[in-house]
């Protein structure tokens, strides 16, 4: 029998699965209330679910635990299957199981869901049936599909951490910078929960510019320099225009791209230099990126209203994220207010710091780590708010030309369900 912990998106789709397949299995979650525990006994799935505390009872017979990425390696559950020899192992292990397509997989602390986005809207752009899933969208299970011609699955390192066995055609580590260490015992573990992606590669996409990722002769690399290799992606600047790059070919004026700021430069590098490695034609790559509008809650522009432009950046939860996207707009715009705030992380903020005081006019603060983010800011107007729309009211206040970004360098759950939800209410602020 399988144990499926966690009954949140992966273990309600891990649970649909298994009683698709007539796998018998049983399903547990330390809570009481589970976000989809309705809709897992709406839909009858055969295993009635075992809510709260952990216990070992909940190991008795079973051969192997597949583990929602939420739950830590420290949990007790987890600590009691591999004293017993019990395999815990990740959804998308599961999945590589079963498909029959190939399978490119995308990670690094930031641009994965933009990466993987664009790289499937590129495959499809060719006329070829794809599937984007794993941690963005759809759980990698419920992409499973017979006429799906490639699967293209944005990892995270949750994910990886439960994974042993996975067969990729093509795979990139974007970048690693300091995240998630409240669940990693030190930055060396994360960056090699990072890493873990290329052992199961059959073609490896390596960034130049990333000195903690190994660079590898037979690897296709990219990055913001004129190419070394004719195979290679790369940026030159010219007359003040700058384009990419393949080898010495020009593909195209990076002016034309709808997404902004040099991170977004870097990820379409990344993911040229992956459509180049399975085979995609480059006129069709180019064409795919001058369409791409980006993803919502990431740099996204929302309206104009007034003379303000509104930014939702609810995606960035970390330090860097905020850093890329302020530095994006400090580019195009001399007046900028910065919503930020709510569970900080683990992380030195510093960087952030020096920057607002250097080139933000006001920042407004809400959420558990606001007063904590406040003492770190020594030059630019801070205010404080108890919710979104009071955030967004007084942010509008404050400027009369210019932008209001939300870019909060910090995690959602304190007042909101995710990152989604918080996105959500900014732009609901906005439009009342």
């Amino acid at each position: 029998m399988k144990l499926v912990l966690g009954l949140g998106d992966t273990g309600l789709s891990i649970a649909r699965f298994l009683s698709k397949q007539h796998i018998a299995y049983r399903l547990a979650d330390s809570r009481t209330q589970p976000p989809f525990l309705s809709d897992y006994l709406a839909e009858s799935l055969g295993s009635e679910p075992v809510l709260g505390d952990w216990t070992p009872t909940l190991l008795n017979d079973i051969d192997e635990v597949f583990i929602s990425p939420g739950i830590a390696q420290t949990q007790t559950i987890v600590i009691w299957a591999r004293e017993k020899g019990i395999p815990v192992t990740s959804d998308i292990e599961l999945f590589s199981r079963y498909v029959n397509a190939p399978i490119i997989g995308i990670t690094g602390s930031n641009g994965k869901s933009t990466v993987t986005q664009l790289l499937g809207e590129m495959i499809a752009n060719e006329g070829k049936k794809v599937a984007i899933g794993g941690n963005i969208g759809k759980p990698a299970l419920d992409c499973l599909d017979d006429t799906i011609e490639y699967y293209v699955l944005e990892l995270s390192s949750y994910q990886l951490d439960y994974t042993q066995n996975l067969n990729l055609l093509a795979g990139v580590v974007l970048n690693i910078t300091p995240d998630h260490l409240d669940r990693y015992a030190s930055f060396d573990e994360y960056i090699d929960s990072k890493l873990s992606l290329y052992q199961y590669c059959q073609h490896l996409v390596v960034n130049i510019d990333e000195s903690l990722v190994p660079k590898k002769a037979s690897a296709k690399h990219f990055g913001v320099d004129m190419p070394k290799q004719p195979t290679d992606f790369g940026t030159v600047t010219c007359h003040g225009s700058c384009y990419f790059l393949k080898g010495d070919d020009v593909l195209m004026y990076v002016g034309d791209m709808q997404l902004i700021g040099k991170h977004n430069v870097a990820n379409v590098l990344a993911t040229l230099a992956l459509g180049d490695q399975i085979g995609l034609d480059t006129d069709s790559m180019v064409e795919s990126i001058k369409a791409f509008k980006g993803l919502e809650h990431r740099l996204e522009w929302v309206v104009k209203k007034q003379g303000v432009d509104y930014y939702n950046d609810s995606k960035a939860t970390n330090v860097i994220s905020t850093i890329k996207a302020l530095n994006a707009l400090i580019d195009q715009h001399e007046n900028i207010v910065l919503i930020a705030g709510g569970i900080a992380k683990q992380e030195d903020y510093s960087p952030l710091f020096n920057l607002i005081d250097k080139d933000v006019a006001s920042v407004v603060l809400i959420g558990q780590s606001a007063q904590t983010l406040g003492a770190g800011i020594k030059k630019s107007t801070v205010s404080y708010a108890d919710s979104m729309d009071e955030a967004v009211s007084l942010a509008s206040s404050m400027i009369n030309d210019g932008v209001v970004v939300l870019s909060p360098a910090c995690a959602s759950f304190d007042m909101f369900d995710n990152f989604e939800d918080r996105g959500r209410a900014f732009k609901q602020a906005i439009s009342e």
